[in-house]
């Protein structure tokens, strides 16, 4: 019997800049669980008692070198190392930079692999380790051709940084096929990059993306895991999920459609984050509500969100340790039909945003050009921030006018209704 645990993209001490700005109470909570999620996962080895922990790149962030993030991992690795537990590394697009991998003293349990494809034979187990890591931060080409051929009568297991064939949020890295990484005969690849967990292929050619053990913002939803696998005597493999993340980030959308009064969407909002609770695999959770539907409470929600906001973080105390990251407000008024713009001119004015075209165009082509000479403005390294490409900032342009087309008519209407 074998057992070892794959992991990858821990991210150890990653900078969470964006997330501060939001609340400071949620970045210190994230901050701390990447390397309470580590701790995690070495207890886990040492539970388990398995013979090996395979990290598949990205076990720091960039070009991160704090002395205190080398600390302690050579102590959790020594830890390990004490259970006579092995260590396999590879290095990914984040840490192919690190001076930590390079300078730091691992104890003797830890094999870092090089640039060179190399292949480690655990003969007394019967099993060939096969790795390569980055030699520089981007790697546009595949590495898969450097890898051997499977060592015959062993169990052999490949580590590979990859975003296969691509992935939405990813950029790409040592593309590959899932046929050709098939076709190389492995018994299991041992996956990293792509942050979401996903089982490519089962037996007998394992193909696992195990994802990131610790989310660290909104678009890294739910709750994060390792992979535990074991070998039996006759070589056949088994997977299972063990999840390891001290804290998971929730997207809740509330559908408020029909709610008329203030206090029916703080009792929908509540009984959202109660379900959110009854459901949550973490202790802690950090989520962000978005209201959404048709409701006459469409104005005033837009008005007060910062209200609201404060209603559903006392609603989140209440129930458990639910921290509300923020709120967003996709909400419609109905749109009444009125014989006369001069029965209700806030109504009128919705249909014609609504229905109206040619203005929607002016509106984008006046916002592009506004855009265009910010960009000019922005040092090189900034121009992307309103998106990659064209269709993504044609999509936040979008998103721009529409969004403000409802604060306005949110303004207007609340205006109306105050004289």
């Amino acid at each position: 019997m074998f057992k070892f645990i794959h992991t990858a993209d821990i991210h150890l001490d990653s900078p969470l800049l964006s997330l501060a700005l939001r609340d400071p109470d949620a970045a210190e909570l994230v901050a701390n669980a990447s390397r309470q999620s580590f701790e995690a996962i070495i207890d886990l080895c040492l539970t388990e008692k398995v013979d090996a922990l395979l990290i598949a790149g990205d076990l720091y962030d960039g070009g991160h070198h704090s002395m205190k993030t080398a600390g302690f991992l050579t102590n959790q690795l020594h830890r390990l190392d004490k259970a006579g537990i092995s260590v396999f590394i590879i290095r990914g697009n984040h840490d192919a930079i690190s001076k930590i991998t390079r300078q730091l003293q691992l104890p003797d349990n830890v094999h870092v692999f090089g640039p060179k494809h190399e292949t480690i034979m655990l003969d007394e187990k019967n099993i060939a380790v096969h790795g390569v890591s980055f030699a520089k931060a981007d790697s546009p080409e595949s590495l898969l051709p450097g890898f051997a051929a499977p060592v015959a009568n062993a169990v052999n297991i490949g580590m590979l940084h990859t975003s296969l064939s691509g992935a939405v949020g990813h950029d790409d890295y040592a593309p590959c096929s899932l046929a050709d990484l098939k076709a190389q005969g492995y018994d299991y690849w041992a996956l990293g990059h792509i942050h979401k967990r996903d089982i490519h292929s089962e037996a007998p050619n394992f193909v696992v993306m195990p994802g990131i053990p610790q989310g660290r913002h909104i678009n890294e939803a739910g709750a994060k895991s390792v992979t535990l696998v074991s070998v039996d005597d006759k070589g056949s493999l088994s997977i299972e999920e063990r999840f390891t993340s001290l804290v998971q980030f929730e997207k809740v959308e509330i559908d408020i459609t029909g709610l008329e009064d203030w206090a029916s969407l703080v009792t929908a909002g509540e009984n959202a984050l109660i379900l959110l609770c009854q459901k949550a695999k973490n202790e802690a959770v950090i989520a962000r509500i978005r209201f959404a539907g048709e409701s006459g409470m469409a104005a005033s929600l837009r008005r007060d969100q910062d209200l609201m906001l404060e209603e559903m973080r006392a609603a989140g105390q209440r129930i458990g340790a639910i921290i509300i990251e923020s709120i967003e407000c996709d909400v419609d008024a109905p749109v009444l039909e009125v014989k006369s713009a001069a029965l209700d001119p806030v109504n009128e004015l919705r249909a014609i945003l609504a229905g109206d075209r040619q203005n929607e165009t002016t509106a984008e082509d006046q916002i592009r050009e506004a855009l265009t000479a910010l960009q000019q403005k922005l040092p090189p390294e900034l121009r992307d921030t309103f998106g990659k490409d064209e269709a993504a900032v044609e999509a936040l342009l979008k998103d721009y006018i529409r969004e403000g087309s409802k604060d306005v008519l949110a303004r207007l209407q609340i205006s109306e209704t105050s004289q």
